[in-house]
């Protein structure tokens, strides 16, 4: 069985086992003010606080986010330590760092790499209908960079956080949707 799904330059075709366990665990992206942020993550796009950890010595804290249904939540240990390694384990968990003091700055603000020089570009969100999400967010409020039927790539959309970073929201069947006309 081939390794890959797909032919791209560069690709390794060999199997590496020294890398057999490892796992995409975070994206990190920094924060100003926790507050708006952890009401926009759990609030506004349904993500559960995995783990919070604070590190007074440096003056900054990391908030763990994730999709978790409640049969998931149920399996997180209650125990600190333990939640600390399950969520250091888990695939796609969201990292906010937060640097105390940028949320009394009124001046301070992050790139958030989509204006040049560009860098960092999003996060995804899969939802079951993006027209549905959209609506939602229009009614909470939320600063869209792209609504779904907005330009040449129809059926996502592209919403901004309280921190100017960009969030694609995707329907994860709507390519295949719309090459088939349904």
């Amino acid at each position: 069985m081939p390794k890959h799904f797909e032919q791209a330059p560069g690709l390794h075709d060999e199997p590496v086992p020294e890398t057999e366990g490892y796992v995409f665990n975070q994206t990190m992206m920094r924060i100003k003010d926790p507050e708006r942020s952890m009401d926009f993550y759990t609030r506004v796009l349904g993500m559960r606080l995995v783990r919070k950890l604070d590190f007074p010595e440096m003056k900054f804290s990391l908030y763990f986010l994730g999709y978790l249904d409640d049969r998931q939540a149920a399996q997180v240990p209650t125990d600190d330590d333990y939640r600390t390694t399950y969520t250091f384990g888990r695939e796609a968990m969201l990292e906010l760092t937060h640097n105390w003091g940028t949320e009394d700055d009124n001046d301070f603000g992050y790139h958030n790499g989509n204006e040049e020089p560009q860098g960092f570009g999003h996060i995804g969100i899969a939802v079951p209908d993006v027209y549905a999400a959209s609506e939602r967010f229009e009614e909470l409020g939320v600063e869209f960079v792209k609504k779904p039927d907005d330009g040449k790539m129809k059926g996502l959309a592209f919403i901004k956080d309280p921190d100017g970073y960009w969030i694609e929201i995707l329907q994860p069947n709507m390519l295949q949707k719309q090459s088939r006309g349904s």
